[in-house]
């Protein structure tokens, strides 16, 4: 039998190697992992996450500050476990990583480009980032972040801002599925950078977090197959790509294929793919989801499901260009949840994209907080 090939050109074994020295002893020496007090529920979120520059993130139609209004959102209307309303000492924040984290799946190559504002401008799409002075940044806006300072140069501020947002970001997708094994489930209120590969960014995703926190668990032995639900209006190519011929790991990929990225080579990863019109609503969306998530489960049965729950085929989205009802969103992330409870499999959920101002006020996790 001919040796499986990623979409890179390496084989497995090129792959594994690595893994198995390097990369091992990285994951093992990591302290991303943390355990969950009694009176926490497994919900990460760290204000870092929002990200802020002058109003220059204006400029792109992702809400770049979406996910601090979602957890004021829960703070305000999420009961906890217990009476009463969920509160802030109950969010678990992710701890700090190291670069040598970041190097179990990105190259060193990619890292190193990272140090670029106009590289970076290119991958979160917003081109006046590669023109702003990099004191004028670091007065106006890192000065606050300081004690977050991590290992890239320091007068690269506007890269730097870009990396500790989306740095936390890809943390809490890491914490947030070794949680979901112990809890049942778990929320990044934050992550889902679905456009990010091993060794490329775009469409505003530096980090591949979700390739990060797979494979995290599989080296530490931790689960063995694990099912990849992507139902952000647009196609995940980066973990597409990452995954490509690797049989642990089962891609479900509900996307607007008349939309970027089109990318056609990454499609060939997926294993079930659901083509969805423009226009499409909640009937139609649904059913589509109900029939084809029950029979991939009853397919494979995965120690965990990522959950992509991207907003953005929400009615109305600029970019998504579907008609789905908040209603409609709701029921969809139930649908999810309760295919999960009731095959008793983890599952982790990211929030992953979403283009319009009220997006935040979609995002009602209220139904996803009960014991799973």
């Amino acid at each position: 039998m001919a040796e499986e090939k990623f979409v890179d050109g390496n084989d497995r074994s090129s792959i594994e190697k690595p893994l198995a020295n390097k990369q091992l002893a990285a994951v093992k020496a990591s302290k991303l992992y943390k355990e969950i007090a009694r009176d926490q529920l497994p919900i990460i979120y760290h204000p870092i996450y929002n990200i802020s520059f002058c109003g220059i993130e204006r400029c792109h139609p992702f809400d770049s500050r979406k996910w601090g209004r979602v957890y004021e959102t829960l703070l305000r209307k999420l009961p906890s476990c217990e009476s009463g309303m969920f509160e802030e000492r109950q969010t678990i924040r992710p701890l700090e990583a190291s670069m040598d984290d970041l190097r179990v799946v990105h190259s060193s190559v990619y890292l190193s480009s990272l140090r670029c504002p106009c590289y970076v401008a290119k991958i979160v799409e917003v081109t006046p980032v590669a023109f702003i002075p990099p004191c004028i940044i670091n007065k106006v806006l890192l000065t606050p972040f300081r004690y977050h300072t991590d290992k890239f140069d320091k007068h690269i501020a506007i890269s730097k801002l870009l990396y500790i947002s989306i740095h936390f970001n890809a943390r809490g997708t890491i914490l947030a599925a070794k949680l979901a094994l112990t809890s049942g489930w778990a929320i990044n209120i934050g992550g889902g950078f679905h456009h990010a590969s091993r060794s490329k960014g775009g469409g505003f995703c530096i980090y591949a977090d979700i390739t990060l926190a797979l494979t995290f668990l599989f080296i530490n032995q931790l689960i063995s197959k694990a099912v990849i639900v992507d139902l952000d209006a647009h196609q995940g190519n980066g973990h597409e790509n990452d995954f490509s011929g690797d049989s642990r790991v089962y891609i479900m990929d509900m996307f607007n294929n008349r939309i970027y990225p089109n990318d056609l080579r990454a499609r060939r990863s997926i294993r079930r793919s659901v083509h969805l019109r423009i226009g499409i609503q909640d009937a139609e969306y649904l059913f589509l989801l109900s029939s084809n998530l029950e029979d991939v489960l009853s397919e494979f049965r995965p120690d965990i499901i990522l959950y992509n729950a991207g907003t953005d085929c929400l009615r109305g989205d600029p970019l998504g260009l579907l008609s789905i009802s908040s209603k409609g969103i709701r029921k969809r992330d139930e649908i999810v949840f309760k295919m999960a409870r009731d095959r008793h499999i983890p599952i982790v959920m990211l929030l992953s994209g979403g283009y319009m101002p009220n997006t935040h006020r979609e995002l009602l996790l209220k139904e996803c907080k009960r014991k799973h």
